[in-house]
């Protein structure tokens, strides 16, 4: 969480990051309403790829939902921030281009607040660089755990159950699962 005593022309980069199912768009929510209630101007941000609720907002998975801006590439998000605005929302940073790690530093230089939220690992546990570069960067970092759908212990894992072998699959409960490190399982190659 910010520290309010920090000069209010400082920008600063907030990361959010966990595995599938640990409350990270919640929490970016949470963030944004305080914003909005302190009467902060706000923006948000998310890739087009995330269509799994449908697109022009960000959704939790408990369907907490909050209008944003969908862009494909991250260079799009410096042209459509106003100059008034005080706080940049971006979830899914893990399906932005590793230009997403320039534009939050840019945002942030112009005082703006940023809080980023995303996946640190995929399903193979091996981290997504953009999220990994930007918490090297980030003034203040959250890392969520979620509960282990195996065993109950807390989870830090993305388990795919699906067979797809991409990199990158939009998906919920259909496809994946919290695990804790004992329950989860490396894919083989």
């Amino acid at each position: 969480m910010a520290n309010p005593l920090i000069y209010h022309k400082q920008g600063w980069i907030e990361v959010i990051c966990g595995c599938m199912f640990s409350g990270k768009t919640e929490e970016l929510i949470r963030r944004v309403r305080t914003a909005l209630i302190a009467k902060q101007k706000v923006q948000l941000f998310n890739s087009k790829i995330d269509t799994r609720y449908g697109i022009d907002s960000i959704t939790s998975h408990n369907q907490n939902k909050v209008a944003a801006t969908c862009v494909k590439k991250s260079d799009e998000i410096l042209a459509l921030v106003d100059k008034d605005t005080q706080v940049v929302a971006i979830d899914e940073i893990n399906f932005f281009d590793k230009g997403i790690v320039a534009v939050c530093e840019q945002l942030a230089q112009a005082g703006k607040r940023v809080i980023a939220a995303g996946l640190d690992t995929d399903y193979r546990a091996e981290p997504f660089e953009v999220t990994a570069a930007l918490l090297a960067k980030a003034e203040f970092v959250t890392k969520n755990l979620a509960v282990c759908t195996k065993c109950g212990n807390p989870a830090s894992f993305t388990q795919r159950i699906s067979k797809d072998k991409k990199r990158i699959v939009v998906g919920t409960t259909d496809a994946y699962q919290a695990r804790c490190r004992r329950c989860y399982k490396k894919p083989r190659q």
